[in-house]
């Protein structure tokens, strides 16, 4: 293996391809790089976008030592150690953690005074975004900065200096989602069998796209369409159908999976509250299990989700409460329930219900549907608040 991600690595900010908000001519990110002097900083986005890479040529630029530690093997004692040789001088480095976001309690409280007195910059980085993870300590002392998977036309740069067919090309770079270590690491897969790079070469290391999608993105979003569709309108064989052409095209299962737990909330919500329980179960198993047999259990939800009573009064809902809410509609909590009231009536004590105020105005954003589990829910409410049901 030539490794190959590591190697086209960019030597400098001009040859660094994608983050333009960042890292182009006139980001002002760029300009305080250049001035050599910026935040303790964060970054997150997707994987093979180029946090890493950043985070080098930062240290480069800024002629400081390059530092990289990983929150999941982080040891306090390596942190130590590192700033044990820049207490007298006046030079600082720069350290890296990846995966940022799985840094403990304790870890970033160790943090804190090297950021606070400047021992040492620190940018991490991760996949997820981390800032619900740092303390707000850390967030106080830092700036948080995302980075965008990388376009087609910026992996297409980096092949350049390899001769492949067109086909080769355009399987490399639609099937890696923006991902420039994957796509180079496939290449380097096929460069290291030492044989004629085919599409069947190819795709006996990567059988199914890495993108949330197909690659033909037209196709991709007329057959998911299609999927959500025919489970709306309750048709199993036409959803197993389309589930199968999105399978057959390498589409992700995790992608599909993610888009059956929406389904299961904005489509079936309380008519079926168990729809979202096997939804979200779906996408757990076939995050681990993967194909082929993640086809059995999408298969299965599928099924399920075609057969469950719909109901949309969640999505319905929600949106009518935050349109309220965008128009200004925006009303005093009443003081029975605001915090430390002495007046709140605690429902327990009642049997489970009481009248009492909640809101300063009438309003009414839940349409209840009388399907399903959902009728249920709604002739229990009518029920303790002492109405008809209808």
């Amino acid at each position: 293996m030539k490794d190959l991600a590591y190697n086209k690595r960019p030597k400098n900010f001009q040859q660094f391809l994608g983050q333009n908000h960042l890292f182009g001519e006139n980001a002002p990110f760029l300009k305080l790089i250049k001035e050599g002097n910026i935040p303790h900083s964060f970054f997150f986005g997707p994987p093979g976008c180029g946090k890493t890479t950043a985070a080098i040529l930062i240290a480069k630029e800024l002629e400081k030592p390059f530092y990289p530690l990983n929150a999941t093997n982080f040891k306090s004692e390596d942190l130590r150690n590192i700033l044990k040789n820049y207490q007298n001088t006046l030079q600082k480095p720069l350290i890296f953690i990846d995966e940022v976001h799985r840094l403990n309690k304790a870890q970033q409280e160790l943090l804190l005074p090297v950021m606070e007195n400047h021992y040492a910059l620190i940018i991490g980085a991760s996949t997820e975004n981390p800032f619900f993870a740092l303390s707000g300590a850390i967030r106080s002392r830092s700036m948080l900065f995302e980075f965008y998977p990388l376009n087609q036309e910026d992996l297409a740069v980096i092949l350049e200096s390899y001769s492949l067919e067109k086909e080769i090309q355009e399987y490399l770079i639609k099937t890696s989602n923006g991902d420039a270590r994957a796509m180079l690491n496939l290449l380097d897969c096929a460069l290291s069998t030492q044989e004629e790079i085919t599409l069947d070469l190819l795709q006996s290391f990567r059988k199914t796209s890495l993108n949330d999608g197909t690659s033909e993105a037209s196709v991709h979003y007329d057959l998911i369409s299609a999927l959500i569709k025919s489970i709306r309108g309750s048709d199993e064989n036409a959803a197993i159908y389309y589930l199968a052409r999105l399978i057959q095209g390498g589409e992700n299962p995790e992608f599909i999976a993610r888009r059956l737990v929406i389904l299961a909330s904005e489509d079936i919500g309380n008519a079926n509250p168990n729809a979202l329980n096997l939804a979200t179960s779906t996408m757990l198993s076939v995050a681990r299990i993967g194909y082929p047999e993640a086809r059995i259990i999408l298969a299965q939800c599928v099924i399920y989700l075609c057969a469950s009573p719909k109901s949309n009064t969640a999505y319905l809902a929600i949106d009518e409460a935050l349109e309220y809410v965008k128009g200004g509609g925006i009303l005093e909590i009443p003081s029975n329930i605001q915090y430390f009231s002495q007046d709140y009536l605690y429902p327990h004590d009642f049997g489970g219900w009481v009248k009492q105020k909640y809101l300063s105005k009438k309003l009414e954003f839940v349409k209840w549907f009388p399907k399903g589990f959902e009728k249920t829910l709604k002739e229990w409410l009518e029920k303790i608040r002492g109405k008809k049901a209808e």
